[in-house]
């Protein structure tokens, strides 16, 4: 235990400082960007309370040694959609976090975190890049100097609105708030981009006496904690943002953490990580903040300046705390626009450019989903985004793996006239007549069980007598499989054709047997180890010399 904790807190210590201290830097404008952006009442303090809260704890706690974690921004357009839908006490939205938060501890507990890499590109680059789009279309309004809208369609609907009547000031301190974070790496990249914009434009602002909307009064201090009486109503009304937040929230965490596995050529813990980032969205949800996950960027920030363990994120939410107790007043200056400025840009690191890139190369079906999901997260829905993404997605790889393993067979061989698989036996093809052998190839699963039925039971049997389904090649099969064998024998058999299988593989015949098939609709007498011994059976129970 000692060893573990002086592995994950004291084993680089030098390098965890500057990546932490960094790390909290970027994360300053951001959380307090995030925080407005989601619509909460004390929006700012809400992103500083969830920077701190799921930072310190999923540094604690989580398992991607180099990973931040703070307010993002898939989680924040979740937040703000249910803080445009949700009717009743506010504070409910809070209960939403910390519900996640443990949603997010069952999925640990439950090892559900190792199937994010079964998650498909195209989904993942779909829903990245219709993030992206949705923080950009909601912050530009700020950008002009309006109120944010509520919802990405009536952000586009008051485009033209808002754009007939700009505010000059406020989109000046936007336009150059992007600027400076875009040139600031050719003059130094000792200090990120997005705190040079902030700390020069809003100084621009204050000493011109610019008329812009600012973020106004931060609560100074430590949060309290104050969650709405119980009602099982409002209750109902949470627990599916509740589920899109741990699913969102889970998904963004384990995707960084994939980040920082190729950048620091180590392994995360994807359970211990989901455990982190749920009990640090439970912590920002008792105390009022904005919900969190692993931050890609402040991972890729912190890395490079040295972090490499748990302790760099623990320092960087020591940080955000001070600067919560020692700077607030300082923060309540900051112009809105300028925030919306920050948050553009990292809209546009979000959207996946090498994805829409190869939009023309790419498989036609991955093209197909990417856009589907961009799409419906755009204008519909999160969860149901990813839910259609991955029912596409599935059935595409579906397709492709029936057209590459289509479960064939052979041609139904009357093997009086041929059969050369089977030099051993020496029968006369008088005697063989009537006996039947095919060959099947490949899985037997849901997706290519039915053709295979449909073939065989479309051939022309007149003159068969038994027929040896030889099943040596068929190392899977599933429910559907099964049944669909299940069917296909007792259609031979209604037709008086017995049916013998051969050469089943441990698995294959594992679920035969449980399904009651073979033995059952296949008697035990009729389930041969080789398929030359079925064929010989066959022919002396069926051949012409037999009748």
């Amino acid at each position: 235990m000692i060893q573990t904790i002086k592995h994950r807190f004291f084993s680089n210590v030098t390098g965890d400082i500057f990546g932490g201290v960094t790390a909290g830097v970027v994360a300053l404008p951001l959380a307090l960007g995030f925080g407005v952006a989601s619509g909460l009442e004390n929006g700012a303090a809400a992103g500083m309370y969830g920077a701190i809260a799921v930072g310190l704890l999923a540094a604690l706690f989580g398992g991607t040694g180099s990973q931040v974690s703070g307010p993002t921004g898939p989680m924040t357009v979740v937040v703000a959609g249910l803080v445009g839908s949700l009717t009743g006490d506010p504070r409910w939205i809070f209960y939403a976090v910390i519900l996640s938060g443990v949603l997010q501890i069952v999925l640990g507990l439950l090892r559900v975190g190792r199937y994010i890499n079964y998650v498909p590109y195209p989904v993942i680059s779909g829903f990245m890049s219709g993030i992206g789009v949705i923080i950009i279309i909601l912050q530009m309004a700020q950008m002009v100097g309006h109120a944010p809208a509520k919802g990405t369609v009536e952000a586009i609907r008051r485009l033209p609105e808002d754009f007939t009547n700009v505010n000059f000031s406020a989109l000046l301190l936007g336009l150059g708030t992007l600027a400076v974070i875009y040139a600031s790496p050719y003059v130094t990249k000792k200090v990120p981009g997005t705190l040079i914009g902030l700390v020069i434009m809003t100084s621009v602002s204050v000493l011109a006496g610019l008329d812009v909307q600012r973020i106004g009064s931060i609560p100074r201090g430590l949060p309290d904690i104050a969650l709405p009486a119980w009602d099982f109503d409002q209750f109902k009304l949470i627990v599916v943002p509740a589920i899109m937040l741990a699913v969102v929230g889970s998904l963004d965490s384990l995707l960084t953490s994939l980040v920082a596995d190729a950048v620091t050529k180590t392994r995360h813990n994807s359970e211990q990580e989901l455990i982190g980032q749920g009990l640090g969205n439970m912590l920002a949800g008792t105390i009022g903040g904005l919900p969190g996950a692993g931050a890609t960027m402040r991972t890729v920030v912190n890395v490079k300046s040295g972090g490499r363990m748990h302790l760099s994120g623990v320092l960087h939410s020591l940080l955000l705390l001070a600067v919560l107790l020692a700077i607030g007043p300082l923060a309540e200056a900051i112009p809105m626009a300028v925030l919306a400025g920050i948050l553009i840009t990292v809209g546009i690191g979000i959207i996946d450019v090498k994805g829409l890139k190869h939009i023309t190369k790419a498989p036609v079906g991955d093209v197909l989903v990417m856009l589907t999901v961009l799409g419906v997260t755009v204008f519909v829905d999160l969860m149901w985004a990813v839910g259609i993404g991955m029912v596409m997605a599935s059935m595409i790889l579906l397709k492709r793996l029936s057209d590459i393993d289509p479960a064939t067979h052979s041609p139904l061989v009357d093997i009086a006239a041929h059969r050369p698989w089977i030099p051993a036996l020496e029968v006369p093809d008088q005697v063989a007549q009537g006996i039947w052998v095919v060959e099947v190839h490949g899985s037997l699963f849901f997706g290519n069980a039915g053709p295979l039925q449909r073939k065989i039971e479309g051939a022309d049997l007149s003159t068969a007598k038994a027929i040896v389904i030889h099943m040596g090649d068929v190392k899977y099969v599933d429910q559907s499989g099964v049944y669909t064998l299940d069917d296909l024998v007792s259609d031979l058999q209604k037709r008086g054709i017995r049916v013998y299988l051969a050469e089943l593989h441990e698995e294959p015949k594992e679920l035969l047997t449980k399904l009651e098939v073979a033995p059952g609709t296949v008697a035990a007498g009729d389930i041969y180890d080789s398929a030359e011994t079925a064929i010989a059976e066959a022919i002396k129970k069926h051949g012409e010399s037999a009748a």
